[in-house]
């Protein structure tokens, strides 16, 4: 089979039809972190350094692990310096999901199918520069090719979201959405905290006395991106959080917090776990998706963190962290009238996840493979799971989670391709007829994630 050739990932005939029918469907992307200025600018990008790995975390630690010296990944050597040493290493990446999708990229979008390395570095960023610097490559021209037909960017409370509104007016569609992530809000402990909360009484011209003014303000913040088409909240946690803690302790918790002190995890518990329930109260009120990203264990590696800060790559996942008993009660308290998306970062967690699902009926989703299960391997062994387990029919569908435009296109063709080549094995063992698996892939694809976010 040729790299990347027409039939990658794919092993059946089966599973190649299945594609054939879903590999041009439009892209709903319900959850990235898009830079919506760069979308709204639409300017041309000013090499593929910038387009290609500027941004994306997965490009950094594999260099990271090819001992590339932090100058040249964010440091300040110069974009054309840090695409060549990328290009230096390249080969070696060989088997991570990071050399196809460079590959997939560069084919698919710039129309170079040079095999990327030492001896061609040079040659692909004159080429690569060239194809950017035409009309057709800026941002929203590279989103019309990819096919995207609606996308989510990751939006703070206090965001007032000018771009959002100029380019779905320029579209003349609902082309990009916010979605509601109050993190900076919830999490407490974060140092940062209390600078936050002066933003969030500016923004919303608030004393924050106390927990009741937070969460009016919060409540305005929800009201005001509901008014631009935002249909989901994101909320970003180690371990699941109950939302049933006493209003009474996660106030203390908080007054103590706005003084300066710190806080026990006892406390940080209450205060988080009040604040979740309080704004899936919002989310069920309106009707929106309640998206759980879970399990992520940040910054880890000291270094990184102390000298480039936080989203830099150390973070990790951790299976020994507890999810069912504050999951049940979160899910018990909303049960049947909350829409939840659930986000497994540990490949472990998705048994108790998928059995979960299962047990709560069709208004708790599975989310896609996520992060460090994003890869041919991932997506495989979790559809293959929750397809025996839960139901594929009712699975949220993929997210791209991606801070580079280009991972819209091949990130999804990635989940198609092998969730084409997961049904047509099923297919082949005769589990179901061709006509349900087809069926079953655009579900999938398309009409599950637009009709479970009311796009």
């Amino acid at each position: 089979m040729s790299f990347l050739g027409d039939k990658y990932l794919i092993s059946t005939e089966i599973g190649f039809a299945i594609f054939e029918k879903i590999k041009d469907l439009p892209i709903i992307d319900p959850h990235n972190h898009a830079d919506v200025k760069e979308i709204a600018d639409n300017q041309n990008y000013s090499d593929v350094w910038q387009l290609f790995a500027a941004t994306d975390h997965y490009v950094w630690e594999m260099m990271r692990k090819r001992g590339v010296p932090e100058d040249y990944i964010t440091g300040e050597r110069t974009p054309k310096e840090k695409w060549l040493k990328l290009a230096s290493v390249f080969p070696e990446f060989a088997g991570n999901p990071v050399y196809e999708w460079v590959h997939l990229d560069l084919r698919r979008y710039l129309n170079i199918r040079i095999t990327l390395g030492p001896d061609t570095g040079l040659d692909i960023w004159r080429k690569a520069n060239k194809s950017l610097a035409e009309a057709s490559r800026r941002p929203r021209q590279l989103l019309d090719k990819i096919g995207v037909e609606v996308m989510c960017s990751t939006d703070d409370p206090i965001d007032m979201l000018e771009e959002h509104e100029a380019i779905n007016k320029d579209a003349g569609r609902k082309l990009i959405r916010p979605t509601w992530r109050p993190d900076k809000a919830m999490k407490i402990a974060n140092p940062g905290w209390r600078k936050y909360m002066k933003q969030v009484a500016k923004r919303f011209k608030s004393e924050l006395n106390d927990i009741d003014e937070l969460i009016a303000a919060m409540q305005d913040s929800h009201d005001y991106f509901a008014g631009c088409g935002c249909v989901a909240s994101d909320h970003g946690v180690e371990v699941p959080l109950s939302g049933d803690a006493d209003k009474k302790a996660a106030d203390a918790a908080f007054k103590k917090a706005m003084d300066g002190k710190k806080l026990n995890p006892a406390e940080i518990e209450d205060f988080m776990s009040y604040f979740l329930g309080e704004v899936a109260e919002m989310n069920a009120e309106k009707n929106w998706v309640c998206q759980i990203h879970m399990g992520a264990v940040r910054d880890i590696r000291d270094r990184l963190f102390n000298t480039i800060g936080p989203d830099s790559g150390g973070d990790v996942a951790s299976p020994n962290l507890e999810y069912l008993d504050p999951l049940k009660k979160f899910l018990n308290r909303f049960d049947d009238r909350l829409k939840v998306i659930l986000y497994c970062l540990d490949a472990s967690h998705q048994h108790l996840l998928a059995t979960v699902a299962r047990a709560f009926g069709n208004k708790v989703s599975l989310g896609s493979a996520w992060w460090l299960n994003d890869t041919p391997i991932g997506m495989r062994r979790q559809l293959e799971y929750i397809g025996s387990v839960d139901l594929l029919y009712n699975f949220a569908g993929m997210v791209s989670d991606s801070r580079k435009l280009l991972s819209y296109g091949s990130r999804f063709e990635m989940f198609r391709r092998v969730l084409s080549d997961v049904l047509g094995d099923m297919v082949t063992r005769g589990q179901m007829p061709y006509q349900v698996a087809e069926k079953l892939a655009v579900r999938v694809s398309y009409e599950s994630p637009k009709e479970l976010f009311g796009f």
